[in-house]
Parts: C-alpha cells; structure tokens; sequence
C-alpha cells in the first residue's frame, strides 16, 4: 500500500518526512524539538558539524571512545571541521578543565557517553548538568551524545543503569543524541533531540539530506514510539535474552 511521506494527511499539503516520528518524541521524552537521521553516527557528525564546524569542541580525554566498525569519536570531530580540545586525564575530569581550556574559538563542549566499555578505580567525571551550567555561563551549546538512548531506568531489574534520554533532555542540553537500533528496540536510525534553534541547524545542515532515513525505517520507528506510549507493554530482556519483566509504560 501507500506510505504517507512528506504530505499532511489532513490538509494535503506537503509537509517535512520526519513529522511524525518528530511529534512522538518531543511527547516521549519532553524535548522541544527532535528529528532523525540515518544513524547515531550520522547524528553526531551532523551536530558537530551544525554547531561548531571551523571551531573547537572541547571533550573529555576519556570519552574518546571508539565502537564497531572503527568508528571513533577524534575521526568523526575531524570529518565535521571542528577542532578537539581534550581535557582531564583518561580516568578523571573537572570542571575546571573545561573551564580552563574555553577560548574565544571554542563552539561547543561535549559529552560522550562511554557505552561499551568502564573505567573503574581511582576516577572521576563532570555530570552533565555541570556541563550545562558552564556552557550557560559563557554563551556555550552543549552536546550530549548518548549513544545508547535508554528510554527507562533499567536498575530496578538488575541491569546495568544507563542514562535516561528525558533526563538528559531536562538538564538542558543543546543537543541529545542517540541510536533507535539499541536499547530503544527501533530499527537502525540516530535521533537529534534537543533546543529548537539547534535542532534547525541540523535540519539546514547540507549534511540532512544526505543522511535522512527512508520511509520504511520512518515507519518502523514511529510504530517502535507509539509502543513506548503511556499505556503500552515492555518486554524487558536480560543479557541472555531471558525475559525478566514485562511492564507498563509510564512516559
């Protein structure tokens, strides 16, 4: 059959593709403005590259991270135009490094959450509502990329707790990053949630249409939200794949 794409349903007017899936997740987690491209990947170059391309970006020294496929957090802030600045050492961070490395060419400070691997012992990192506050304090976006997009607090059922998407969203972050192929349960796709102003940096980036989803993985991520409604059923999964709880979404 037919797929309603880039036309309003209700006025026939043509209409952007992402509306759909933007509208869920601007209810979902309460940010004021979202859209999707094609991967996490994509999601973080493009918001490097809207927000602080031909700037520095300054970035903990131990969430330089590298995942699958050799994708790594130096290469990506290199094919966006920016400039990295690390700060810290790889097991602690202050504030004041951040503070200490901002110059008049700085554009951004970012967060990268260290999804698939810890450092544990002697350690110590700036939360992201420090982050926040700096960027404020001296007319700087931050961005926080997630990576993983944890919906839930998974803790009350014995997994290892990850940062929730609408938490982030509250602390003020300029942009929210994350995948909708890993712990949202969605199928392949990088979601940009965040401010309104930043978020339409990304959507005018000549990167956007290059790295837009189609239209079936638009609709498998809008029925993959719908099921994260208030009202719906999750099934929770340990590492094993053993189902250990079956809940009800609160949103």
């Amino acid at each position: 059959g037919y797929t309603v794409l880039e036309v309003d349903r209700f006025s026939g007017r043509r209409n952007r593709r992402e509306d759909g899936v933007s509208s869920l997740l601007r209810e979902l987690t309460g940010a004021p403005d979202a859209t999707v491209v094609n991967n996490c990947a994509a999601a973080t170059l493009i918001g490097l590259a809207a927000l602080a391309a031909g700037k520095e970006v300054i970035v903990a020294r131990g969430q330089l991270v590298e995942i699958g496929g050799s994708y790594r957090i130096p290469d990506i802030m290199a094919l966006s135009g920016c400039r990295m600045v690390e700060v810290g050492t790889t097991n602690r961070v202050r504030i004041a490094d951040y503070e200490n490395a901002i110059t008049e060419d700085t554009g951004l400070l970012l967060k990268v959450h260290p999804s698939n691997f810890q450092i544990v012992g002697f350690t110590e990192t700036v939360e992201l509502d420090e982050l926040v506050k700096l960027g404020r304090k001296r007319g700087i976006p931050v961005m926080d990329d997630l990576g993983s997009g944890c919906f839930v607090d998974l803790s009350p059922w014995g997994l290892p707790q990850e940062p929730v998407v609408s938490e982030s969203v509250a602390t003020g972050a300029s942009l929210v990053t994350f995948s909708g192929d890993k712990l949202l349960g969605g199928p392949q796709a990088g979601l940009v949630l965040g401010e309104p102003e930043a978020v339409m940096k990304v959507k005018k980036h000549p990167y956007y249409r290059a790295m837009r989803p189609g239209k079936l993985t638009l609709s498998a991520l809008e029925a993959t939200l719908r099921g994260w409604m208030p009202g719906s059923s999750i099934r929770v999964h340990d590492l094993q794949g053993r189902e250990v709880a079956l809940c009800r979404t609160n949103g």
